[in-house]
């Protein structure tokens, strides 16, 4: 990120993650207020798209972290300062929780908001989801210059795997990757009982993408 102020950071981690929360939990919202007007493809789909497109315009600004995961495992790859965390995390979880008390207003009789419910067990989809943040933080991890996710190919390799990890797990355990994402639809709409799962698996599964990515960065020479 160039030197600029860290609120301009801050605010464009609020605006960028509210605008993920928003159209993300709010096409699952609006396909169950429709009977199914968005279907889980269209809900999948609206995802990778809101990320992708958020990358493009926020990227080389705070550099589009938009979920603490990722801002956690970029600082313990060292590629991102600690001093900033507290601010980014704040940011992420405001800009989430002003989404999900919209769509509250919007939809006051929707049950859960878009909320990350699991449809098996708990460990079911405490594994999915560790597995399913690795995958997707190895990526960023790879694309990304320093902390920012910004580039011709960033937003597409990015929103892609967002998308994809959306559609094939979301019916299972909601493919959440983002803990700001679920907690704010938690709170709004006051079923708590599985956050746990979206809290800490999220987390633990980014920063397992850290030393694994930086073992595939070293340089080896090969001789045939």
């Amino acid at each position: 990120m160039a030197d600029q102020s860290p609120l301009k950071d801050y605010i464009a981690e609020l605006i960028g993650t509210y605008t993920l929360v928003f159209c993300g939990t709010g096409a699952i919202v609006i396909a169950q207020q429709t009977n199914g007007a968005v279907s889980h493809t269209g809900v999948a789909v609206t995802f990778g798209l809101i990320v992708m497109s958020l990358i493009y315009a926020l990227g080389n600004i705070s550099g589009a972290h938009l979920n603490p995961a990722v801002s956690i495992a970029f600082t313990i790859a060292r590629r991102f300062p600690a001093a900033k965390l507290p601010g980014y995390m704040f940011s992420q979880l405001t800009g989430a929780l002003l989404a999900s008390f919209t769509l509250k207003f919007l939809f006051p009789a929707n049950q859960y908001l878009g909320g990350t419910i699991p449809a098996g067990t708990d460990m079911q989809s405490f594994v999915l989801e560790l597995l399913l943040t690795f995958f997707l933080m190895l990526v960023i991890l790879r694309v990304a210059h320093g902390s920012n996710e910004q580039g011709m190919f960033a937003g597409i390799a990015i929103g892609a795997v967002v998308g994809l990890e959306a559609m094939f797990a979301g019916p299972i355990c909601g493919a959440s990757m983002n803990p700001a994402r679920s907690i704010a639809p938690a709170i709004a709409s006051g079923h708590l009982e599985h956050l746990w799962i979206y809290l800490v698996a999220p987390i633990v599964g980014a920063a397992m993408a850290v030393p694994v990515c930086n073992y595939l960065s070293t340089n080896n020479v090969k001789t045939i």
